[in-house]
């Protein structure tokens, strides 16, 4: 009888323990599921805006034009998002976003690559010759070519089979992501024809996103990333 009953409480106790160690981790689940479904949404968010706008006839009266751009903006928004994550986890000590860093950069190659079919599908109706022409009229499209073929190789060889193939050589690869944004924005600048010297026609958005680029680049210097680290430290030991 007593024997039972010590078995009972010892039951009851192992499974309170359980229990509690349980919750944590169920709270980290669904804090990691959370932050997944999040990811998906900005990745997916400019493609379902332009479903939105294209069921409620909001495409523009160019909406080969508006598409195009918009598919372009998404690349570059999302490009300028996976280069914030690792000065995020810098400034914050939060890992848990560098997992979804692939993710994003798939989803900028995705746009970048609906935003060329656009370009030469329903804009030149995939015709080269009249393509090969405009290149010499509008050198951007070079530009934008450049860095639609680094985002495009970055994600072909994001996969573990050319992680483990190229070795170090990956890492070297993969930084050049940031000569693709800037040329991406160079692109975006110039497409717009204005002109960054006197700041005239639309070339505001263009340098903001410069200076982001740059910034984030600026943030990935081992000196400047170890004194901000530092200062993060220093800030919460002294809360």
């Amino acid at each position: 009888m007593i024997d039972n009953t010590l078995k009972e409480i010892l039951t009851i106790n192992n499974n309170t323990k359980t229990s509690n160690l349980s919750q944590p981790h169920s709270k980290l689940l669904i804090r990691n599921l959370g932050l997944k479904v999040f990811v998906h949404l900005i990745g997916l968010l400019p493609f379902i805006e332009l479903l939105i706008r294209w069921q409620t006839n909001q495409l523009t009266v160019n909406p080969i034009q508006f598409i195009e751009q918009s598919l372009g903006l998404a690349a570059i928004n999302l490009i300028i998002v996976g280069l914030a994550i690792t000065p995020f986890i810098t400034i914050t000590g939060w890992k848990q976003p560098g997992r979804h860093r692939r993710t994003i950069g798939l989803y900028a190659a995705l746009y970048v690559i609906l935003h060329f079919l656009t370009f030469i599908g329903l804009d030149f109706g995939f015709d080269l010759n009249k393509l090969a022409r405009q290149l010499f009229e509008k050198p951007f499209i070079i530009v934008g070519s450049l860095a639609a073929l680094i985002v495009f190789a970055l994600a072909v060889t994001s996969f573990k089979y050319w992680k483990r193939k190229l070795g170090k050589k990956w890492k070297i690869l993969h930084r050049t992501i940031y000569f693709a944004a800037l040329l991406a924005v160079i692109h975006y600048a110039w497409a717009l024809k204005g002109s960054v010297s006197n700041l005239s026609g639309d070339v505001i958005r263009p340098i903001i996103y410069g200076f982001f680029v740059v910034f984030l680049l600026l943030m990935r210097i081992t000196t400047i990333k170890n004194w901000v680290i530092a200062k993060r430290i220093k800030l919460l030991a002294g809360r």
